[in-house]
């Protein structure tokens, strides 16, 4: 006869204080028995033989902030000897099946412990708890203890050893528990790598510094930051220069809430709770009027993003500053995030003046997550720090799936794996046409196919056959003998979104709009204004925007007048008579113009991005050159807004399945109207163009969903003008992941499980 119950839980239960949460449980229910960590979770056993529901139910009712419970398996168990108390057992090895905890803010308990005098932990800049601190960032290996982390290099003194193995603490096996007497030290350098200042006045000295108008490279927990003094116009045109970075926007970390507060910010209970989340990302906000920003911030934008502290070292350093700080991406232009002292040295040397670091590795990198929040609802636009490795199930159906890698898109990239139905997606790295970032995109594949145990049994790529990533996808198929599945870009934006929404694996056909820059179609040409019919197994072009050359191939991408000339060229009869298209004639355009016709470095793509590019260029935005992707079409945005309601005659019709951009051209040429109103009214008409053929479309094939997705469909105006005109349908678009080429490697598994299932 069994004399004992086995508990097995699963979810995000491993280094965010569970198992001394069920010590203290099981001693308030009188329970004998054992708990664990273990590849799979976490492992309770008790000594009854009847289903401890009471247990069972504080369980889920009272969970630590951080924990999140999927599932508790209940089987017998046999004791071979009887507990005479309950106890935390050593960590086990075994399968993994649990989640790893992102990173998580500086919770509220030890923020007052590291402003207070009294504690033996004031000022300590890399305080933490079972509730706080760094755990994706420092993690090797699993299961996740001490020894399997950034953390092993550094003995626990007695004091903080008390604290690790007391069920009752706060820091009860909180991994990265330390202090000023056993843990990582900070200091400030010169250039030179020199030491300025050690751990007893590092910090008020960089303050110093940036009060000063210097700039300072700052070491945090997932790579590190260039800071600068956020109301000086001096020194944030200094980093702008420094950085060759002329107008992409820049992210300020703001003291406290109390300060927006006292600078006039709006701040709504939702966006109060976004700001201060254990994720604390970068936070999108209208832009609002205060006389402290410098004018540099995010010059021509509607937009600013702000961000809380989200570590201790920022916390101290905020506190000695008072005033807000830019906090921007620490990497040279053109290189990826610098993660160890030595590169930040030299790959910064020409921009920052000391460096603020300290003697803890990061073993993994993790950027600032950056979330729009507007009208209430949260959007997430690149995820990664606080929200990576977060997993996500896919919905009913992709039970029992291979072990898929899907390898993402070139641009914005992530990655993802999925085992059973269990998807996680990796942190945003990047561009893989950088050779340093495709470098880290290879070690963190490594990484988390070892925390996670994953073998693929399948690798899934994009159909562009110049990807980086697709290329990389071939050479592991062939090395590990395993099938390669390629997925067509704008397939996987949509089935993104219809995951993240739970659609089921063998539900209806939805109708999607896929508007971007360019992917690969299935005729083997760029695309990026496509409707199509589409469902987890496949997807059918229904129709969307003519295709449209490219002049200079990728250039066309960074200077705006090459769209604007193309379409003119395709749709403007006379063009050379018009005078918003006069000052093209100052431009090569005879050379470009022989190259389209004869077809030389001039592909056509269908691209939305491309003829949002057009559009600004003809209102005289980054006509010449844009620096930082999107530049021009974020401009056309803000300008937009700024319109009021106005009727207006510009019109996108169809024609066919095709939307009629000779008839657009026409109307929209010949409005005599202020900048606003006629990008408003481009907005307008595209809007309505694609909400026609995405009705037609539905209606024919007796559908109520529609689905957006692509990287366009963040221009918050499109979307909305969008929704407006499908209201008697189910509009989804994607609110966990982001739209663009970051949440492709999530529609990228879902399709080829649906495939292989099929």
């Amino acid at each position: 006869m069994k004399n004992g119950i086995q508990l097995r839980i699963k979810g995000k239960v491993q280094g965010v204080g569970f198992r001394p949460y069920v010590w203290q449980l099981a001693h308030q229910c009188k329970l004998l028995g054992d708990v664990c960590n273990d590849g799979e979770g976490v492992l309770i056993r008790l000594c009854t033989d009847s289903e401890p529901t009471e247990f069972t139910q504080l369980l889920y009712q009272h969970c630590p902030p951080l924990a999140h419970i999927e599932s508790i398996e209940l089987q017998p168990f046999q004791w071979d000897k009887l507990p005479d108390a309950f106890t935390i057992r050593r960590s086990g090895e075994g399968k993994m099946d649990t989640q790893v905890i992102p990173d998580a803010a500086t919770c509220d308990a030890c923020q007052q412990e590291l402003f207070a005098p009294s504690n033996r932990r004031f000022h300590y800049p890399f305080t933490n708890c079972t509730h706080c601190g760094p755990r994706f960032t420092i993690i090797r290996r699993m299961p996740y203890d001490r020894p399997n982390t950034a953390m092993a290099d550094f003995p626990l003194c007695p004091n903080c050893l008390v604290e690790y193995q007391s069920p009752a603490d706060r820091r009860f096996h909180a991994q990265p528990n330390a202090c000023a007497v056993c843990g990582p030290e900070i200091k400030l350098c010169g250039p030179s790598g020199k030491m300025i200042a050690n751990k007893e006045n590092a910090l008020a000295l960089a303050a110093q510094q940036l009060l000063a108008g210097k700039i300072v490279a700052i070491k945090g927990i997932g790579g590190f930051h260039l800071a600068c003094d956020a109301s000086s116009d001096e020194a944030v045109e200094a980093l702008r220069g420094r950085k060759c970075r002329p107008t992409k926007p820049l992210a300020v970390m703001i003291p406290s809430l109390n300060w927006l507060e006292q600078h006039n910010m709006p701040l709504s209970d939702g966006l109060r709770a976004l700001l201060k989340s254990p994720a604390a990302p970068i936070v999108l906000v209208k832009n609002w009027k205060n006389p402290v920003l410098s004018q540099y911030i995010a010059p021509n934008l509607a937009e600013i993003g702000v961000m809380l502290p989200s570590n201790p070292l920022q916390h101290l350093l905020m506190a000695q500053v008072n005033r807000p700080l830019v906090m921007t991406s620490g990497n040279a232009a053109g290189k990826p995030p610098v993660l160890s002292e030595q590169a930040a040295l030299v790959d910064l040397a020409n921009i920052a003046d000391v460096w603020l670091t300290h003697n803890r590795d990061i073993v993994q990198r993790a950027d600032d997550s950056l979330v729009r929040y507007h009208d209430g609802q949260a959007e997430m636009l690149r995820r990664a720090r606080g929200y990576v490795p977060d997993a996500i199930d896919l919905p009913e159906g992709f039970e029992n799936s291979p072990s898929i890698l899907a390898l993402g898109a070139d641009l914005k990239n992530t990655f993802c794996l999925l085992r059973d139905k269990s998807a996680v997606m990796s942190q945003h790295l990047g561009d893989l046409d950088d050779m340093d970032i495709f470098e880290q995109y290879q070690s963190a594949i490594a990484l988390f196919e070892s925390i996670y145990r994953f073998t693929p049994t399948a690798i899934v790529s994009d159909m562009h056959p110049n990807y980086v990533s697709t290329r990389y996808g071939e050479a592991l198929s062939q090395q590990l003998r395993i099938p390669l599945i390629k997925v067509q870009h704008h397939h996987a934006h949509i089935a993104a979104v219809m995951a993240e929404h739970g659609l089921p694996l063998n539900g209806s056909k939805v109708i999607g709009l896929a508007l971007d820059g360019l992917g690969y179609g299935d005729d083997h040409r760029l695309w990026g204004g496509e409707c199509l019919l589409v469902d987890y197994k496949s997807s059918q072009y229904l129709g969307g925007l003519p295709p449209v050359a490219l002049p200079g191939g990728e250039l066309a991408s960074r200077q705006p007048w090459r769209n604007f000339l193309a379409h003119c060229l395709q749709f403007v009869p006379q063009w050379q008579k018009q005078e918003s298209a006069a000052y093209l004639m100052s431009f090569p355009w005879q050379g470009l113009q022989k190259a389209i016709e004869k077809g030389i470095n001039s592909p056509t793509a269908s691209s939305t991005g491309r003829l949002f590019d057009a559009v600004a260029a003809a209102l005289g935005i980054c006509t010449a050159q844009t620096s930082w992707e999107g530049e021009a079409a974020c401009q056309l945005e803000a300008i937009a807004m700024k319109s009021p309601v106005s009727v207006h005659p510009v019109t996108m019709p169809l024609v066919g399945r095709q939307l009629d951009l000779y008839t657009f051209w026409q109307q929209w040429i010949a409005y005599c109207a202020p900048k606003p109103q006629r990008a408003h009214a481009f907005h307008v008409a595209l809007a309505q163009g694609f909400a026609e053929l995405a009705r037609k479309s539905a209606n024919q094939y007796g559908t109520k969903t529609i689905v957006l997705s692509g990287g366009v469909t963040h221009n918050q105006l499109l979307r909305k003008l969008l929704v407006n005109n499908l209201s008697e349908f189910d509009v989804l678009y994607a609110k966990q992941f982001p739209m663009g080429d970051g949440g492709l490697s999530l529609g990228q598994v879902a399709i080829a499980s649906a495939m292989l299932k099929n």
